[in-house]
């Protein structure tokens, strides 16, 4: 194999039916999908520029083009929204899940835009680039922080982005709000069996959320709040109960953060624009779940399915 091709036939041909295809009107003639991908996850992996991506992948400027137009799209959130309704239906996926966040530096390309700090992002429309292009000033410097839930195997759900300095719990809500794994009948399923977080996912709003749905809430409770539930006495109410086992396991998320910055131009962020970087971490977990299917030898078609609206032509 090339050191240049980045995925399995196995893997392109889950997705291949999935990406854009040309559409007949005349006009340039339609780049190679594959050889797009293929640079697109190159130079993510790799961390270089753009303009310095290799020959066999062709021009830069349309590889780039093919990236910004389906970050723009949301081509990836779809192909992963296939993808993981694929192994929900093959009994692949463990719906115990884990919930974390880990920081990007961003470097000074990054940077050089005007940001509206301290501005609010609407996650209700992941297309929209958020006024402050989520990227904040945390205790490292300028930096992007990913929030994820992954499945119990420690395979990515949901992803989304704010500026360094966020905290994780207000994020939490809306990483729940976006979860929606499709099922052959029926509405998507959007109640996990479990959510299991670190201490800074204890708080009352998160626990009140996760006890009305009826999920179990594997998370710990931090010193200063068991002293201060305590000084209530009795209207402090019962201790938060914690499964001790199932916590190790959450263990899955920070694995897969591991893996994620093996990309190096996701361990360091060089997009301007939040959406662009977002679409990226999203093509790590779409890679991620079509090595899954292929070890397990889930067929193409059940992949695509049916209910995906195909993607607009790309150059």
């Amino acid at each position: 194999m090339s050191r240049f091709q980045v995925l399995s036939d196995a893997q392109w041909s889950l997705i291949e039916g999935m990406l854009p295809r040309p559409t007949g009107r005349p006009g340039r003639k339609f780049s190679d999908a594959r050889t797009m991908v293929e640079g697109i996850v190159y130079r993510y992996r790799t961390g270089i520029a753009w303009r310095d991506l290799p020959e066999a992948f062709g021009p830069w400027q349309t590889v780039w083009t093919w990236h910004y137009r389906m970050a723009k799209d949301g081509t990836w959130d779809r192909v992963l929204a296939q993808l993981t309704a694929a192994a929900d239906a093959a009994g692949l996926m463990d719906w115990s899940l884990s919930v974390d966040s880990t920081i990007a530096r961003a470097h000074q390309h990054a940077t050089n835009t005007t940001r509206l700090t301290g501005a609010g992002s609407n996650y209700k429309n992941l297309r929209e680039e958020p006024p402050d292009h989520g990227i904040g000033r945390s205790r490292g410097g300028l930096s992007t922080k990913i929030h994820q839930l992954v499945d119990g195997n420690g395979l990515p759900l949901v992803t989304l982005l704010t500026a360094g300095q966020a905290g994780d719990s207000p994020m939490f809500l809306p990483l729940m709000a976006h979860l929606r794994v499709g099922r052959d009948r029926g509405r998507p399923r959007t109640r996990p069996d479990a959510v299991r977080g670190d201490k800074a996912y204890s708080s009352r709003a998160i626990r009140g959320h996760l006890r009305s749905r009826g999920i179990k809430a594997v998370i710990p409770e931090p010193d200063d709040q068991k002293g201060h539930r305590r000084r209530r006495g009795a209207r402090g109410g019962r201790p938060v109960a914690l499964d001790t086992a199932d916590y190790k396991n959450r263990n899955v998320i920070e694995r897969r953060y591991c893996h994620i910055k093996q990309w190096r131009g996701l361990a360091t962020r060089y997009d301007k624009h939040a959406i662009v970087y977002r679409a990226a971490v999203v093509l790590n977990a779409v890679i991620a779940w079509s090595r899954e299917l292929t070890k397990r030898q889930i067929p193409a078609t059940l992949a695509r399915g049916d209910g995906l609206s195909p993607a607009r032509s790309g150059r």
